[in-house]
């Protein structure tokens, strides 16, 4: 009894003991609800529960009896309460064929206390996880408002918990086994010293994702906590991200994603993000008007009935969508049709097909730049990147522009205001030195944006299978230092600065 008490709990001593007293055996509440039960064969009496609760209720609880036996004829019922003082304590029921076997009700009796304790202990375990999904949840709403630039309520909400949001930050996602990742966080949360917010991802279930203070100390030898954790777990593999401000924390998401991609194919599973401006801090006042103009339809949006979605909801389900592709039903905990839904409504007031990828980009763009504080960066000087170490090759072709054709009212100037703003000099500085490593890998990227990212149609134009064109597009993300086939892709990002690169000089 002790060794099932160790090894299978509740669920296991009962099995037991059906199979001792050859018939069934249960846990039973005073209502009469079966709590836990077991028999020794599929084909076993199985007792009307709640008539023998009701005969047995005088006896156990008005004569505080320990124990009551009911002849049925055919079998014989044992009933033993767990705590004979305790009126809504679960009672034992053993149903057994006649005679009953010699000792078991003396076995029954010697069962009670390993039995209630290890339904306390059951109990107690069941509370401590639904403490700690509580504690999760929390954790994954402040990384949620971090996430769509709330950062005000990400305070208020992280209050409750520890440690405090550290500004600036560092964002490290670490990937391992889905049955490892609680013995992950744990370490992790060693490593570091309780200094980090560490949360499970809500998208991907192999991912935990780490908010780490920038300046933190060293953790072991001199190494930070992602490298020591990337040594001390021998499967996971860590991306990190530069650092960025806490109202960023979007953007170091991003960052450390695209590092991720880059660290699985690393001998030591770990790497960090590359020095590379965000797009959204090259754009310029030409740039954060254009995004204006653009968003304006949606920043203004008032539902017409109180369930329908608001600015804010809307401009969050954008965001998360661009991010996580379909996994953002899981992001924001909604179905599918109720994205589909909005999306559509998103795509209706912005005048954009949601569906081409060409105004994916823009819309992703322009979101970032809304989310991005002012640069700090002049217009005249706007932050471009280091010089790439080798010139670009120059393409193979020159193709004309894609075309970029948008619905709706004032589409037009839109569209026209984008060109503007990808032809200025930072930008086009920022689009060589995101093109800059491609080389050969040219025609594979161009066309895979031009069958707006999906795998098949681009295996087919290039002559290829589609497990051929996944592995040339993964060799691309190796070289690129970014993520291509899993969300958050780097590919708005690849249109743009494509785009960027074959608009005519003005």
């Amino acid at each position: 009894m002790n060794r099932l008490a160790r090894t299978g709990g509740t669920a296991e001593i009962l099995r037991w003991l059906a199979g001792r007293a050859e018939g069934w055996a249960g846990l039973v509440g005073p209502d009469g609800r079966v709590l836990h039960a077991a028999s020794r064969t599929e084909r076993a009496v199985v007792p009307d529960v709640a008539g023998l609760m009701a005969e047995a209720a005088g006896a156990l609880t008005e004569r505080g009896a320990r124990t009551y036996v009911l002849d049925t004829g055919v079998h014989t019922a044992l009933l033993f309460p767990l705590s004979s003082g305790d009126p809504d304590s679960p009672v034992l029921v053993v149903v057994t064929p006649r005679p009953v076997a010699a000792g078991l009700g003396t076995l029954l009796a010697d069962v009670v206390m390993p039995l209630s304790l290890c339904r306390q202990a059951e109990t107690l375990e069941r509370r401590r996880r639904r403490v700690d999904l509580a504690e999760s949840r929390g954790r994954e709403a402040v990384l949620h408002l971090l996430m769509t630039g709330q950062l005000a309520v990400a305070h208020q909400v992280a209050g409750a918990l520890r440690p405090r949001l550290p500004d600036p930050v560092r964002v490290c996602v670490v990937e391992c086994a889905v049955d490892d990742r609680d013995q992950v966080a744990r370490i992790c949360a060693d490593v570091d010293g309780g200094r980090s917010w560490i949360v499970r991802c809500p998208v991907y279930s192999r991912h935990l994702i780490l908010v780490m203070p920038a300046r933190g100390r060293d953790a072991e030898g001199g190494a930070t906590t992602d490298e020591v954790v990337a040594a001390r777990v021998g499967a996971c593999v860590v991306g990190v991200s530069e650092p960025v401000p806490l109202a960023d924390t979007a953007t170091g998401y991003r960052q450390a994603f695209h590092a991720l991609a880059v660290a699985r194919e690393l001998p030591d599973r770990h790497a960090r993000f590359g020095a590379s401006p965000d797009s959204a801090l090259v754009v310029g006042p030409e740039g954060r008007q254009w995004a204006d103009d653009l968003l304006n339809p949606l920043l203004t949006h008032a539902p017409r009935r109180a369930q329908d979605p608001g600015s804010q909801e809307l401009l969050a389900t954008a965001t998360s969508w661009l991010a996580f592709s379909s996994h953002a039903t899981d992001h924001l905990k909604i179905h599918r049709n109720t994205l589909a839904a909005r999306l559509k409504l998103v795509g209706e007031l912005l005048g954009l097909d949601l569906h081409r990828l060409a105004d994916q980009a823009a819309l992703d763009l322009a979101l970032r730049v809304r989310a991005t504080p002012a640069p700090a960066c002049t217009p005249a000087t706007a932050c471009v990147p280091e010089p790439a170490p080798y010139a670009p090759e120059p393409a193979p072709y020159a193709p004309e522009p894609a075309p970029y054709a948008l619905g709706g009212p004032g589409a037009e100037g839109r569209v026209r205001g984008l060109d503007a703003v990808l032809r200025r000099p930072a930008v086009r500085d920022w689009a060589e030195g995101q093109l800059a490593p491609v080389g050969g890998f040219e025609e594979t990227l161009r066309t895979w944006l031009r069958c707006e990212g999906r795998l098949g149609p681009a295996a087919a134009e290039l002559g290829l299978s589609v497990p051929g064109a996944r592995k040339r597009l993964a060799r691309l993300e190796t070289v690129l230092r970014r993520s291509l086939l899993r969300p958050p892709s780097a590919r708005y990002d690849l249109w743009l600065a494509v785009r960027s690169r074959d608009l005519p000089v003005a």
